[in-house]
């Protein structure tokens, strides 16, 4: 899934906010942008699953093999 924001603003002016696609704590990053760019301040933060859940990263390594020649 890719990762996204989700932002509702309700007609009484409250913005609610949700992030889909972002694992674990790095949900939480986003806060502070969130409240920059809606100019708003956080009033009540819920955790969805993906909270609970660990970002799966891989990592390729790449090995030089040489073959070396006896004479």
């Amino acid at each position: 899934m890719d990762k996204k924001l989700k932002i509702r603003i309700k007609p009484d002016g409250t913005i609610e906010a949700e992030t889909l696609g972002i694992k674990g704590q790095a949900c939480t990053n986003y806060i502070k942008i969130l409240e920059e760019m809606l100019d708003a301040k956080t009033m009540e933060s819920t955790y969805t699953s993906e909270f609970y859940e660990h970002e799966q990263v891989t990592i390729a390594q790449e090995q030089n093999k040489q073959i070396l020649n006896p004479k």
